[in-house]
């Protein structure tokens, strides 16, 4: 089956997405920071079934060909792609979807899932995080500068928005995420993970660079029956 491409208006932008397969379950991936449908999530809308699976990947707003408008990082901004998400995937009348979230496509995933508990059927995490700690915001002070990462990542990205917009939409990123350190328990969305009630998947790499393995043992803790 081949891959629509294709824009929809939601809450005020226009949000790309690739939509495949014809299966009664659906499916969003959500990608990670910087990333979008297609960077992310090429070999699943490639390879997963899609005689089992109707699969959609989105570009959260200000990435991928979801710009205009340009990537922001308000206080809100995990509530905010949680809430488009959710709306696209209801503009596109899909009742009750799946959820595949990795790094801040996972933390999405979760607050989508705690918030909307009647549209989520499952959810399935990796490299995500509830909360941010000092020893983060060292991690991720080590990425701010682009010009340092490795060829490998740093080049599909370049690609797809130009050097300057990558590199100052990765600072910016850095700046809001390391936000949520200066409160007192550094939460992001740890308040939520005892309202999901669908059956939750966690996984989690051991080498993951960003994301040390603590967070995923956090989130496993406190979703119940979670895997």
């Amino acid at each position: 089956t081949s891959i629509t491409s294709a824009k929809i208006q939601v809450n005020g932008v226009h949000l790309h997405y690739q939509q495949t397969g014809e299966g009664s379950h659906a499916v969003l991936l959500l990608p990670g920071m910087l990333g979008c449908g297609q960077t992310d999530f090429g070999p699943q809308l490639k390879s997963m079934n899609k005689k089992l699976f109707t699969i959609v990947a989105w570009d959260p707003r200000g990435y991928g060909e979801s710009i205009p408008p340009s990537r922001d990082f308000p206080p809100d901004f995990f509530e905010r792609d949680a809430k488009d998400a959710v709306d696209l995937m209801q503009a596109l009348k899909f009742e009750k979807f799946s959820l595949l979230g990795w790094s801040d496509g996972g933390i999405t995933a979760l607050i989508a899932a705690a918030k909307y508990p009647t549209l989520i059927h499952k959810l399935v995490v990796w490299g995500a995080n509830a909360s941010v700690t000092q020893e983060d915001v060292r991690i991720y002070n080590g990425i701010r500068d682009v010009s340092k990462w490795s060829e490998k990542v740093k080049k599909p990205l370049e690609e797809m928005y130009g050097h300057k917009y990558f590199a100052k939409t990765c600072e910016a990123w850095v700046d809001g995420i390391s936000r949520f350190a200066e409160k007192s328990d550094g939460n992001i969305c740890q308040q939520l993970l005892p309202d999901i009630k669908c059956p939750t998947f966690i996984i989690h790499g051991e080498k993951d660079p960003l994301v040390p393995r603590a967070h995923a043992e956090y989130i496993h803790k406190h979703i119940k029956g979670s895997r």
